[in-house]
């Protein structure tokens, strides 16, 4: 059987192609820099710069020295709950320091983390409780309502005696929010048990074994119900060690510490990486926004010096389009990353951010909750345009320490510019999925993951991604890439917004449907787009048409192509 020994040495010659690769980039991580417990890292902090700010949140600025404070009171106060080593905690709120001194409190116990996603409505939220079966959650008072529905309904399966204790979101503004904050100031008519939480004894750290489960990430659930994803914390300070090592910055030896704008939401991975572990590991600055806002992004860019920033490309358009996008405003950034989900990084934007920021934009990375994300770097590849330049969408290299390789359907190895599925060995690769052994040897195998994505390697040894598997779309036995057909017809001026998805059909097994969001003003036809798409690439690849006025999305930013698929049966 193919395995470890065949994907190693394909690994092996990739990595020989990799002369683009910046020197200042490692090729390692050791081991004993990640296999340690993420409290360290705080602890630190708060004895070497400890009026250092942490976290900025709408004018409040909680330092190293408070927050390592924040967080032994609030793991005593788990502790006074009967929370131990190996006891699942569920977080449930949007983004506030609170789900930060949380988090850090639960893993200070070694106990498990259990993000939940704030948009979830009643039947999410039961399955997510009911699969993980936590000993307490802490929960934003907004969601009272509906945590007490659900505990009420017996069908849901819940523990009915589940320990909730509730926060609101202004709990830790102690005076005017500069600028003003997105949501209520502190009030009486909503519960809240912070005051208790962050006044109670503190608890010093216990014995933690790094490589026990410590979070349980719940995939997006697109089909079937969500799984969680076991992760340690030494995958998550392995995590915060490579979002650094891939652009070739050394964690904890700035000068002046970055500061890093998160706006993305933190109960989900890509946020936890980019606003939680990447500044800790880095005895850096967290700007934290509650939401998205480009209005009030801008003016926390340039009040708080804000030289790190991670996006959607929708969300540079966004702050590009704000009347105080300026260069003055931008001036102290040096870090710019976009996320290509829905808009994708292309020339155009690139080239509207370079003018006004002077910084160039790179495409993020390319990962998945399952490795933690964040597993590839497009550092040295933005000159020129380069990376612009080849097919969507263009991940880079490996971080240092993660192993990437792209096989057939036998799971051998291909050669370089063929495609074929994506596979990954790190040290941040879950261990598992929760409770689902099966599923965890169907994407497992000798520690490399099976991620179900389709992708390239070039001639320089990076990565393109393609398309899920599942999403990949046969045409009379052609395959079909979502991402490229979504890529080529963007070049239309008369398209906004495309999700290029398949539809069964009798005679060709299925064809690809481009749901559509024209430009705005725009009164482009479905025949006029084709003929356009015929001259453009093979007429295998040429969608069939369906405008809509906006795009189902997740709560991470992905469009629902299975929403809009359903929506051709209505």
């Amino acid at each position: 059987m193919v395995g470890n020994g065949e994907w190693s040495k394909a690994a092996a010659e990739l990595e020989a192609l990799r002369t683009l690769r910046p020197a200042s980039v490692p090729g390692e991580i050791p081991r004993a820099d990640y296999e340690r417990p993420l409290n360290e890292f705080l602890i630190r902090w708060a004895e070497e710069r400890p009026h250092t700010t942490a976290i900025h949140f709408y004018g409040r600025d909680i330092d190293y020295a408070e927050l390592e404070e924040l967080v032994a009171a609030a793991a005593g106060w788990l502790r006074g709950q009967g929370v131990a080593a190996g006891d699942r905690v569920g977080v449930f709120m949007s983004n506030c320091p609170q789900f930060i001194i949380a988090l850090l409190a639960i893993l200070r116990l070694g106990a498990v983390h259990l993000p939940i996603n704030p948009m979830f409505q009643a039947r999410e939220l039961a399955h997510e409780l009911r699969d993980a079966t936590p000993r307490v959650v802490i929960a934003q008072a907004e969601f009272q309502p509906l945590i007490e529905r659900v505990l009420a309904d017996p069908e849901a399966g819940v523990d009915a005696d589940l320990t909730v204790a509730y926060t609101q979101l202004a709990d830790t503004l102690t005076g005017p929010a500069v600028p003003a904050a997105p949501f209520a100031a502190a009030s009486g008519d909503l519960p809240s048990d912070w005051a208790d939480i962050v006044s109670h004894s503190p608890a010093a750290p216990a014995e933690v074994d790094p490589t026990a489960l410590a979070v349980l990430n719940y995939t997006g659930g697109t089909t079937g119900l969500p799984k969680g994803c076991e992760h340690t914390q030494a995958h998550m300070v392995y995590s915060g060690l490579k979002s650094h090592a891939g652009r070739g910055h050394v964690p904890g030896t700035d000068a002046e510490p970055e500061v890093i704008l998160g706006f993305q939401p933190i109960f989900w991975i890509a946020g936890e990486d980019f606003a939680i572990l990447s500044p800790l590991v880095d005895g850096s600055t967290l700007v934290l926004m509650s939401r998205w806002h480009p209005g009030v992004a801008l003016e926390l860019i340039a009040a708080q010096r804000v030289s790190t920033l991670s996006g959607l490309g929708d969300s540079y358009w966004e702050l590009l389009e704000e009347p105080g996008c300026t260069a003055q405003t931008l001036e102290s950034l040096r870090d710019c990353t976009a996320i290509s989900f829905v808009r994708k990084l292309d020339r155009d934007l690139r080239t509207a951010w370079r003018e006004v920021s002077g910084t160039t934009l790179r495409e993020a990375s390319y990962g998945m909750t399952e490795t933690h994300t964040a597993d590839t770097s497009t550092l040295g590849l933005q000159d020129g345009d380069m990376d612009l330049a080849k097919e969507p969408v263009y991940c880079g290299f490996p971080v240092p320490g993660t192993r990437i390789v792209v096989v057939d359907a036998d799971l051998n190895p291909v050669p370089v510019g063929e495609s074929g599925q994506i596979i990954v060995s790190s040290p941040s690769v879950m261990t598992g999925y929760y409770r689902r052994p099966e599923a965890t040897r169907d994407s497992l195998v000798d520690g490399w993951l099976l991620t179900g994505d389709t992708g390239r390697f070039d001639e320089h040894g990076a990565l393109t991604y393609l398309a899920r598997t599942k999403e990949m779309i046969k045409v009379n036995g052609m395959s079909v890439f979502p991402a490229e057909v979504e890529t080529l017809l963007k070049a239309h001026p008369a398209i906004e917004t495309v999700a290029v998805a398949p539809r069964a059909d009798e005679r060709k097994g299925q064809v690809p449907v481009a749901f559509t969001i024209l430009t705005a003003g725009s009164a482009a036809t479905a025949e006029e787009l084709h003929t356009w798409a015929l001259e453009q690439m093979a007429r295998y690849k040429v969608p069939e048409f369906v405008f809509v006025e906006a795009m189902p999305m997740t709560a991470t930013g992905k469009i629902r192509k299975v929403e809009l698929l359903e929506s051709l049966e209505k």
